[in-house]
């Protein structure tokens, strides 16, 4: 045995062991084996009942594999997302988990040397470096595992709740003292009591360990992985609605596995919770707890219940907090563990709009503004053909490269109006031709998002058939949640002409804009070009064009929304803080002399909440188009004036 003194301790580079132990001992250990694995399967059985009997996920399809693979190599096994959106509770997190793996081996030989076939002799140079390894491991988990202890514990970060997991505390303990016993087999010398003592309390550890997981957020250990491996390959993907009886998630029975799946899988950690714009202005809605109400739900009622979901006896799944949600996405963005938030949502939007129960009279008006008028702000078309009159944009013929789609925004909102028109002038300085369709309706975003399937269903085809009829080949839009709703959503009723947003366009052929010594711009990422289309640098480079870009505290995948998703545009005045004034006070706190935007309803909402805060001097509101044409506005001035002097 090779050994290094360190003062009067002696740590040995082999693991102290038991030699061997009699046959009662065996049994003992055997029975004590068989005795966890009981009591695990046992509190296992019903949760693995109810996920399996939920209802099967019709669309699912394990294609494509490698992009699965690769996502469970990069957010299981590297933990990446963990460590990347809470970099130090998730760095102790990935400790944790490395530990693990890293003591498989461990804990293998650890049960074998119980019945004498231990096969880690510590006497080669992969056991002398293993034993060594695993002990860096095992003093990185217990310094982790501490650490987290703390946190929950006692600085209790309000994200992870009120209430104090004692199965948390538990579970810290024995972790840590999993690594204690290892860590101190090192210490010890051979053939001592001490050395059967450490054994046999490290192997009592594990077989109380294993029991304890299901029923408990623990039970994230078991299932996360395969979580992520199987959650729906695309962000925000809803299913398809399978026949004329499913209306979405009305009941029990129509929670499917996947979802079933996802709701045990939740490890309680509130990441979703402190990045939700509804939780954290003071509404009812919280993701957690949504996922933890369907949890619960199936705990009590079971997947064939027909007991509704909505106001059905579990306080946190409440028709109210159900149409607080923006569907910025957020929650799922951020979820570790794969749950996605945003099915579960709009499936309990879909079930009470497609039966009737949810009775609102700004969402009655918005579905009246759809069906009749075709438009979200209940406009008649005749405005549309004056705003296009006035801009003497030419009509999509199918000789022109792009069609421009003007969107609901585009065609009725006065600033609206002004971003596509400013666009059409960067399009015309750029030499590119494009058209309007003669008639627009829209593409059914603020429908989908509230759950409305029938009517965003006749949005759809009807918008397919216009491309169709006008032989449209490519669209390039300023609305990110047109640009969405087409290339994604549309695909349950065809595949749209290929679009793109305008901040794509530009970004394209951002060398041949005017460079501007302009001001600093604070950039607002949307949620619907950013999380939803991950658009993150084009933009940028447009408004790079126009002056010095910064960035508020939350930009880029973490931006926090303005409250018009999810068709809360359109639901009248808010409860608790309005999200639009939270956002838009981040972006003055920038000091920044313009905002820049890349949504017209971003830009809706920070043009009612600019004036309603007030301020001396507020900083301007411009979309990244109107950056654009201001930069070529200001090149034909400097031409002019040329021409002047000349």
């Amino acid at each position: 045995m090779v050994a290094v003194a360190f003062d009067e301790l002696k740590v040995s580079m082999s693991l102290a062991e038991p030699a061997a132990f009699p046959a009662a001992e065996k049994v003992l250990l055997a029975a004590a084996i068989v005795a966890s694995l009981g009591v695990f399967a046992w509190r296992l059985r019903p949760i693995a009942w109810n996920v399996w009997e939920s209802k099967k996920d019709t669309d699912f399809s394990l294609r494509p594999v490698g992009a699965r693979v690769w996502k469970f190599f990069w957010e299981v096994l590297c933990q990446a997302k963990v460590i990347k959106q809470r970099p130090l509770p998730g760095l102790a997190h990935a400790f944790v988990f490395w530990g693990f793996l890293a003591f498989a081996l461990v804990t293998l030989n650890h049960i074998a040397v119980g019945f004498g076939f231990g096969f880690l002799q510590y006497v080669g140079w992969f056991e002398t470096f293993y034993v060594m390894f695993a002990a860096v491991w095992a003093l990185l988990v217990a310094v982790s595992i501490a650490g987290l202890f703390v946190r929950r514990f006692m600085v209790r970060p309000k994200w992870l709740g009120a209430k104090v997991s004692v199965e948390s505390g538990v579970i810290a303990g024995l972790i840590f003292l999993l690594m204690a016993t290892y860590l101190a087999a090192l210490f010890v010398d051979e053939g001592g009591a001490a050395v059967l003592g450490l054994w046999w309390v490290h192997t009592l550890v594990l077989l109380v360990f294993l029991p304890i997981i299901p029923g408990t957020k623990h039970l994230h250990l078991v299932l996360s992985p395969l979580t992520v491996f199987l959650k729906r390959p695309e962000f925000s993907q809803l299913p398809k609605l399978e026949g004329d009886e499913d209306f979405g998630l009305v009941a029990g029975k129509d929670l499917t596995q996947l979802i079933a799946l996802q709701a045990y899988s939740c490890v309680e950690c509130g990441r979703c919770t402190e990045h939700c714009p509804a939780s954290t202005t003071g509404k009812v809605l919280n993701p957690k707890e949504i996922v933890l109400g369907v949890r619960s739900y199936l705990n009590e009622n079971g997947p064939g219940s027909e007991v509704a979901l909505l106001d059905g006896g579990q306080p946190a799944l409440s028709m109210e907090a159900a149409f607080e949600c923006t569907t910025c996405g957020a929650c799922e963005f951020q979820c570790p563990v794969g749950v996605q938030h945003l099915p579960v949502l709009i499936g309990l939007r879909r079930g009470a709009v497609n039966t009737g129960a949810w009775d609102d009279k700004y969402g009655t008006k918005l579905f009246l503004a759809l069906e009749k008028q075709g438009n979200s702000l209940g406009m008649s078309s005749a405005e549309r053909d004056k705003f296009i009159a006035k801009q003497e944009f030419p009509i999509f013929d199918g000789s022109q490269e792009y069609c421009l789609w003007l969107g609901c925004m585009g065609s009725y909102d006065p600033k609206g109006r002004e971003i596509v028109s400013d666009f059409a002038r960067v399009m015309r300085a750029l030499g590119t031709q494009f058209g309007v369709l003669k008639k627009e309706k829209c593409t059914g975003d603020p429908a989908r998002r509230l759950g409305n399937d029938l009517l965003f269903g006749d949005l759809a085809e009807q918008g397919l058939k216009a491309f169709a009829a006008a032989g449209v080949k490519k669209i390039v839009t300023i609305c990110p949640h047109c640009v969405r709703t087409m290339a994604t959503d549309w695909l349950e009723y065809g595949v749209a002409p290929e679009i793109e947003h305008h901040s794509e366009f530009m970004a394209r052929h951002a060398h041949l804009l005017p460079k501007q010594n302009g001001e600093s711009i604070v950039y607002h990422d949307p949620c619907y070009l950013g999380r939803y289309q991950d658009v993150y640098d084009e933009p940028r480079a447009v408004v790079a064009t126009a002056g010095t870009l910064v960035e508020a505290e939350r930009h880029r995948e973490r931006s926090f929304c303005c409250g018009a998703g999810g068709g809360l545009a359109f639901l009248g005045e808010e409860s608790g803080e309005r999200v639009s004034h939270v956002r838009a006070k981040e972006l003055i706190a920038t000091g920044s002399q313009t905002i820049g935007t890349a949504c017209p309803f971003c830009n809706s909402m920070f043009r009612d909440a600019l004036g309603a805060l007030g301020g001396e001097a507020p900083p301007q509101l411009l979309d990244i188009a109107q950056l654009a044409a201001r930069g070529l506005a200001l090149q034909a001035n400097d031409v002019d004036a040329t021409i002047d002097r000349n």
